[in-house]
């Protein structure tokens, strides 16, 4: 069922989930860069500089049909970039960068995380959200679905590892094909990446051998799932229920894993977005030792895009939206998990909206990229004066031991096609 789900483009808990927990007060936070086209991860380089992922806008190049199978199609362009924010001013230092994206710039798939080793060298990954077999088939030779290792100076890059082909080549989770790859970490000359469209975390030397799957995500059980009404558009058009259809008490959907940090104790830390329909309270923090197996380290979370340790081991998750997609309402949160399991959420809502990723400055506080899957309006925010109200235990779970986009439901919010700002991003 993988081409029936969605791969996202990279929070409070929701009311309805967890009715008995306090509300964070309100936090504030100030923009630090905005105008951004699908923004995805973001890090710090060794300049001390902030460094941010565009996915781009597609572009007028040659198509691939969406994940779904149905609506319209995705098609190319050269419009992904990086960004360096410096002083309060941003540049875009890579440009052209392979980029994928729905007619109107939403739903991209391109530049999706950076990270930069112990020597300073950057790393991005590539996203591309859609059946490795049309990748090569009907785009040609591309770096969609790819690791590279680019070059500032010179504006190029060269292929390190490609993720969508070994997909293809392998499929670990015996499911239908696809490969979206959101997120990775460096760990010492290992690179360790998710591919949400895969369901799997795999690793990959930074000279681009021994490419291979650490473990393959289950699907997730469904018991009395709420769906969209009848009528409701969804990229999933084929599973929302009709009228008057009986719903199913039971239904299987994707793990869609979205991020990985890497924990003090060594283990790798995966989020979890979940797939259609997007179940609130239904997103995991599964957690991947020396043996290679997951284990449920946190659960209770509503479509979580990132992870992110502190220096002192407490983990970050960042929520998508503290709902499910479909509802249309895309406040976002923070949550700060210590290492005694308690939860704390640092901003939710008032203007923390559909945000993708998240890091930790040197200074201690939160960046988040914000308003993620929405070509033009992304922005980079530094979270400030959070004044936090610890939250009781999860009713969904507790910890083991004491770490885009829904494009169809933005259409309104998005303006009419982009395709015209295409030159501008190269």
């Amino acid at each position: 069922m993988k081409l029936k789900q969605l791969t996202i483009t990279f929070l409070t808990f929701c009311v309805a989930a967890f009715s008995g927990m306090k509300a964070a007060e309100a936090a504030s936070f100030s923009v630090i860069a905005d105008g951004l086209y699908n923004a995805g991860g973001l890090s710090f380089g060794p300049d001390g500089n902030l460094y941010v992922t565009e996915a781009g806008i597609g572009g007028n190049g040659a198509c691939v049909p969406p994940p779904s199978g149905q609506g319209d199609s995705l098609c190319y362009g050269t419009s992904g970039a990086v960004t360096k924010i410096e002083n309060g001013k941003t540049e875009r230092i890579l440009t052209g960068l392979p980029s994928l994206a729905l007619p109107d710039g939403t739903g991209a798939g391109g530049p999706r995380d950076i990270q930069f080793d112990a020597t300073g060298k950057p790393y991005v990954l590539i996203g591309y959200g859609a059946n490795p077999a049309f990748r090569d088939r009907n785009l040609g030779y591309t770096d969609l679905g790819k690791i590279i290792a680019p070059d500032f100076n010179t504006n190029t890059w060269a292929s390190v590892a490609d993720l969508a082909n070994y997909e293809l080549a392998n499929n670990p989770d015996g499911g239908d094909f696809g490969s979206n790859p959101l997120g990775f970490v460096i760990d010492g000359n290992k690179l360790v990446a998710v591919d949400a469209g895969a369901n799997d975390l795999l690793s990959v030397n930074t000279g681009g051998r021994n490419l291979q799957a650490i473990v393959a995500f289950p699907q997730d059980i469904l018991t009395n799932p709420v769906f969209p009404p009848s009528g409701t558009p969804s990229n999933e058009p084929a599973q929302v229920p009709s009228q008057g259809e009986e719903v199913r008490s039971q239904f299987a959907t994707q793990a869609v894993p979205s991020s990985v940090a890497k924990g003090l104790d060594g283990a790798y830390y995966i989020s979890q977005f979940t797939g259609f329909p997007f179940p609130e309270g239904g997103a995991k923090i599964y957690r991947v030792g020396a043996d290679g197996l997951p284990t449920v380290f946190a659960d209770g979370f509503t479509q979580l895009t990132d992870l992110e340790f502190d220096t002192e081991g407490n983990l970050y998750a960042l929520q998508y939206a503290n709902q499910s997609a479909w509802k249309g309402d895309f406040d976002g949160s923070v949550i700060k998990i210590a290492a005694d399991g308690t939860r704390t959420t640092l901003m939710s809502g008032n203007g923390l909206e559909s945000p993708s990723a998240l890091t930790i400055g040197a200074d201690g506080a939160v960046y988040v990229t914000n308003r993620g899957d929405r070509p033009g309006f992304g922005q980079v925010i530094r979270i400030e004066n959070t004044k936090s109200v610890p939250e009781p235990d999860s009713a969904f779970g507790v910890f083991a031991i004491a770490a885009f986009g829904v494009t169809w439901l933005h259409k309104k919010r998005i303006p009419k096609p982009l395709r015209d700002k295409v030159v501008a991003l190269k």
